[in-house]
């Protein structure tokens, strides 16, 4: 008898506690297996194992409770892949290449597990696809959300004639992390604005392009979990924080509370269009709503925070996130669009 799929992965690091907490409850809730696996933890401590032959495909993880069959796992929250945690002891002309062989063997498991029909939020090669940002931009101007006047370029000349066409009004971001949280040790660079005077300091585009975006003027701030079509909207004021006026970040948590959200209808539907077309089941997207009312596409991120949006409005999304993983095979737990604003939208 071929085991039941009971199981989901909850594939998360060792520093990650509230969200996928949230997320095993619920998913106990339903009646499923809650696993977690943290995945800096392969390959010294979680063994995985991927085997082919002419019969079929096998594929299977054991932990120190023991072991769990491809068949048996019915979904896979992808939350965070860390790099794996290597013996201290290893010489240093191995790492490298044992690094490389413990990602590869990582990511061969989890497309074992699709192949054996999982359901997983997000697919993997789409959760890495989606975080192109210029293509999310093109794609979501494509499906008519407003975007900001953006440039990507290591040409100081063309970052001092894109300050003169947004009239002295510009940030400057990164296009990709360079640490996975804003806390700990790593660094983490901000959003920041840039005036005149920083023009003459741009020696640094010749190590590394940068995104420079026009600044918009700031009514509210909205962080948008999207899970499986429906759209979670909290709201964020920074302007009553000096230091996070151009990026919330910054701001201390009572200097800028979270609130209800609102997303006009035709902004979310346009929003759930463009998470599907990047292939993603859940997105955590940013606007700007201007103080005329506008509502600007940042970007969405394929594993985007939402612990504080469920923590201090009380929005159901760990419970969005367990009826998508959770869902016999084939089913779809998405619901029909409401006629009216509101702080959540499904599609």
């Amino acid at each position: 008898m071929r085991p039941a799929r009971d199981t989901v992965l909850l594939l998360t690091h060792a520093g990650d506690y509230y969200t996928v907490d949230r997320i095993a409850e619920e998913v106990l809730r339903r009646g499923a297996r809650a696993l977690r696996l943290n995945a800096e933890t392969f390959p010294t401590e979680l063994e995985l194992t991927s085997a082919l032959d002419s019969d079929g495909d096998e594929v299977t993880l054991r932990t120190a409770d023991g072991e769990v069959r491809g068949e048996q796992v019915r979904a896979v929250w992808l939350r965070r892949l860390l790099p794996p945690r290597l013996d201290a002891a290893l010489e240093p002309s191995w790492r490298e290449g044992c690094l490389r062989e413990s990602q590869a063997a990582l990511q061969g498991f989890l497309d074992g597990l699709e192949a054996a029909g999982c359901r997983f939020v997000n697919p993997f090669r789409a959760d890495r696809a989606a975080q192109d940002k210029l293509h999310q931009l093109r794609r979501a101007r494509a499906l008519g959300l407003e975007v900001p006047r953006t440039l990507v370029t290591n040409d100081a000349a063309r970052v001092r004639a894109f300050f003169e066409h947004v009239h002295g009004h510009m940030v400057a971001k990164m296009l990709t992390p360079l640490s996975q949280s804003m806390q700990g040790g790593q660094p983490f660079v901000y959003t920041s604005a840039i005036g005149p005077e920083d023009l003459e300091e741009l020696e640094g585009l010749h190590h590394s392009p940068m995104v420079f975006q026009e600044r918009l003027e700031k009514a509210r701030e909205l962080r948008v979990a999207v899970v499986g079509g429906q759209c979670f909207v909290g709201a964020i004021d920074a302007s009553r924080s000096v230091a996070g006026q151009v990026d919330w970040r910054r701001s201390r948590p009572d200097e800028c509370p979270w609130e209800p959200g609102e997303l006009p209808a035709e902004v979310a539907t346009r929003l759930v269009r463009l998470v599907a077309a990047l292939g993603l089941v859940y997105g955590a997207a940013d606007f700007i709503v201007t103080p005329e009312g506008r509502h600007v596409f940042l970007e969405v991120n394929p594993a985007g925070e939402w612990g504080m949006l469920e923590h201090d409005l009380d929005l159901p999304i760990a419970a969005a996130f367990a009826e998508v993983l959770t869902a016999e095979s084939g089913s779809s737990p998405t619901r029909p669009p409401p006629p009216e604003r509101s702080w959540l939208f499904s599609s």
